[in-house]
């Protein structure tokens, strides 16, 4: 093989690696059967949520996975894939899971989410997981309920004499 094919194969494994030490959420779909202006679609809503979607050769993809000690990633590197590198642990996933709705063509396959492999189903059920925003949201209204329960007892008190 030629050594300049073989530097640029390694270059794409190491992008590949990168971007999955840099990402929160890891997604594998097929997208065989996507139109291009589907395709476009599902990138521009990608990009809305920090995430991103990229095609690689699966070979390369596997390297990298071998390289990363995510070995069950590799049961999902067959036929034409688009990996989804997300922020978020979940923006891809959610993104994924609405537009597989739509695009009856495109099909999820599976993930990583902080490292944890995970099938088609846990994908989903990440998928209907609050974001980050709505977590915290969640945890700020139970910490706030107490202090505001008291405050309206003190005023009924207050106001009663």
């Amino acid at each position: 093989m030629n050594k300049e094919v073989l530097q640029a194969k390694q270059e794409v494994v190491k992008e590949i690696v990168e971007k999955a030490k840099a990402s929160s959420g890891i997604v594998v779909a097929e997208y065989r059967g996507l139109t291009v202006a589907q395709t476009q679609e599902l990138r521009r809503a990608l990009a809305a949520e920090h995430a991103a979607m990229f095609v690689y050769k699966n070979s390369l993809v596997e390297r990298a996975s071998d390289e990363l000690g995510y070995a069950e990633f590799k049961e999902l590197l067959s036929g034409p894939n688009a990996i989804i590198f997300s922020q978020d642990v979940n923006s891809g996933a959610k993104v994924l899971a609405k537009y597989a709705k739509r695009f009856e063509p495109l099909e999820i396959k599976g993930g990583l989410f902080e490292g944890q492999f995970a099938d088609k189903a846990k994908v989903l059920e990440v998928a209907k997981l609050p974001g980050k925003e709505g977590m915290l949201a969640m945890l700020l209204s139970c910490l706030q309920a107490p202090v505001r329960q008291f405050a309206c007892t003190v005023k009924a008190v207050a106001d009663a004499k």
